[in-house]
């Protein structure tokens, strides 16, 4: 009968043990933001419905579809770190700058912006940029220097 108990030794052995190493490293490089990607596309769904949960459709028009199309882009953003991380951290700068166009859009979208809308894109907005600095940091940590 053969031996077939199971035996544990070191891989080092291995012939492709290198090729091992480093397609393993290689599938896990990219994946840095994955931390981030859910929290992204939470922030997202919550800026493009926060009209509608903090009821200001009839008192700030302008930003109710302002709030939409700024959210489904932060929603978008998120799925794009999701399936392609390593081509979409260049855009992390750009959700700094979507951070920044929250904070500051309810004094230049809006009309007279009460101080529940103010707080609520400020709050967006802040969140937004602290996950673009995230992710712009996992970013320039991850990518290797030549």
């Amino acid at each position: 009968m053969a031996n077939v108990s199971p035996t544990r030794g070191d891989i080092g052995s291995h012939p492709d043990v290198s090729e091992m190493r480093a397609r393993y490293a290689r599938m896990l490089g990219g994946r840095d933001v994955a931390l981030v990607d859910g929290p992204v596309f939470l922030l997202g769904l919550y800026c493009a419905v926060s009209p509608w949960i903090l009821h200001y459709t009839t008192s700030q028009p302008d930003l109710v579809p302002h709030n939409l199309i700024v959210g489904i882009a932060i929603g978008l953003l998120a799925l794009g770190f999701t399936r392609a991380p390593e081509r979409m951290y260049g855009l992390s700068w750009a959700f700094c700058a979507v951070g920044l166009w929250m904070i500051v859009s309810p004094w230049i979208v809006g009309d007279s912006p009460d101080a529940g809308v103010i707080l609520n894109n400020v709050i967006i907005g802040a969140l937004a940029l602290v996950l673009g600095l995230m992710c712009t940091a996992t970013a320039a940590k991850s990518t290797p220097r030549t």
